[in-house]
Parts: C-alpha cells; structure tokens; sequence
C-alpha cells in the first residue's frame, strides 16, 4: 500500500522547502502556507505575470543566482506552513558587490527589508508578496499539492551522473508529497484523459489528479550552486521514454518531459489533513471540466 513518506512545503516560492509532518489543505488547496511569499520583479503584479523564464518572478527559471540564497523558517504552526519568519544567507557575489551575509527577518512586517536585501545581492529592485490564500503555485487551475514516489525520484536520479541522491532529485524538482511503498512511475496512475482525474485518498483528505507536470530548466541545475547538467532534458527524455510504464497512457501525457502529477482539492475538502504514514489510496476515473484543466 502506497503510504506518504514526506511533506515538503515552500513557504518562499523557488526557494528552500521545509519538511513537515503533518500539513492542512489550505484556500484552494495547497499545503497550508506554501508559497506565501514569492519575490518579483519591482513593480510587477504577481498574479498577472507568468512563471516562465521571462515573466517577472524572480525563480530559478529566470534568475540562477537564487540557487545561492538558503532558507529557513519559523512557521505559524505544526500544520500552517505559514512563515512568520524566515532567515536567509547568501554568498559573496563579485557581480553586485555584496558580501556573504544572513539575517532574519519578521513576516510580514520586514517584507520591504527583506526584498532590499534580495535586491542588493541580485543587483536589481525586487518585491516580496504575498498570498495568504492558496499561494503562487506553477500550475494556477490545479493548485493542489503536487505528487512524485520515492521510487521514481531514485530511477531518475540514476540517469545523472552529476545528482548524488534521491534527495537531491527531490530539491530539484520541488514536489509537495512524496510517496513510499510504490514502484517507480506509480504517480503516472493519478491522471487520466483530457476531461477525467483520477480521485485518490490519504488521510481525511480526498484530490483529484490532473495532469503530468510539464518540466523546465530547473531541474537541470544543481540546488546549491545553479551549475546546469549539459544535455539534461536530451537525458531525461530519453530515459523517460525507455522507462514509461504502461499505465502512463494518456492524451495528457503528450511529450516525455513530463513527470510529477499536479492535482486539485475539491473545495469542500479544504481544511482536511494529510501526514506522514497516511496511507494513499486510488478511487477511481471520475468526469472533470476540461476547460477549467
């Protein structure tokens, strides 16, 4: 039986998660307090702008030198991911002149402060914003958590020399819930056609998966350093397509750099719990609104 082995939420968008045991399925779905806080461009309206390289977050897909910042936080509660405080270092960076530092500080109250400090090291203005209700996820339809087995971050770690682990692939590819006690590829089972999801239980929580996730540079850098694998995408479809079970067929599988399953709550299951342990269990193929997915 397919059991949830981690909990990971991000309450800084593109920036270090932080394991939980226990997490409440917020507004809209996500894990409670991921992504709060995002960094943007100055000036730029985070719910218009998009997360691709050039949209105006300030992510790892448009900014490598965010690989250098770590993070830490203080949460609002055992189950809120909300930060109320978060402490970041950075490196020297020759290119802005900063030197290597931390500070903590308070949320929301030193947000201004904090984006200052981000702007020094990244050599231009940035804001700090915040979403209190379902965060800034990737994938704005199916906000839910996002979903991988432990199985599958060991297979595709195995196709890079430079990747040490399945932690590391983890950090790379920013999955919401691990899976354990599950072959390699079993996410592939929580989606379906175009117009169908997969309902699937854990714990008194109850998601619907969407669709495979569709990948893009980060993956390819290491999470500490921003170094990039020469010729990853090349590698990992490849590999993907060598390795594709079975139960992977689907119109919405429709190029092989896809992995992980984004997935929707149905809201009259926000406020439910997932941990650690819960065990996962598959309903069933049920109709979905094609359009709104």
């Amino acid at each position: 039986m397919a059991r949830i082995a981690d909990l990971v939420a991000y309450p800084l968008k593109s920036n270090d998660g932080v394991a939980l045991d226990r997490a409440e399925l917020g507004p809209a779905g996500a894990l409670r307090g991921d992504r709060t806080y995002a960094l943007v461009e100055a000036g730029v309206d985070p719910h218009e702008a998009s997360v691709g390289g050039n949209g105006g977050y300030v992510n790892g897909k448009s900014e490598p030198a965010v690989h250098g910042l770590r993070a830490s936080y203080e949460l609002a509660g055992p189950a809120d991911a909300t930060p109320t405080a978060v402490t970041l270092s950075r490196p020297t960076r020759p290119e802005t002149g900063v030197d290597a530092d931390e500070r903590t500080f308070a949320l929301p109250d030193e947000g201004d402060a904090l984006a200052a400090w981000v702007g020094d090291y990244l050599g231009y203005a940035v804001d700090l914003v915040r979403e209190p209700d379902g965060g800034f996820p990737d994938d704005r339809a199916a906000r839910g958590p996002t979903v991988i087995s432990r199985a599958t971050l060991e297979t595709v770690a195995g196709w890079f020399d430079g990747v040490a682990d399945a932690t590391e692939m983890r950090r790379r590819l920013r999955p919401s819930v691990v899976v354990d006690d599950c072959p390699a590829f079993w996410e592939d089972r929580l989606f379906a056609d175009r117009g169908e999801a997969v309902r699937f239980a854990a714990g008194d929580a109850e998601l619907l998966g969407v669709n495979p996730c569709q990948r893009c540079v980060v993956p390819s850098r290491n999470p500490d350093t921003g170094e990039e694998i020469d010729g990853f995408r090349e590698t990992f479809i490849e590999n993907r397509r060598a390795t594709l079970p079975d139960w992977t067929e689907s119109d919405r599988f429709d190029h092989d750099f896809r992995l992980m399953v984004n997935t929707v709550v149905p809201e009259e299951r926000w406020g439910s719990t997932v941990a650690v342990g819960d065990e996962v269990t598959i309903e069933g193929v049920e109709p979905l609104d094609e359009a709104a997915y």
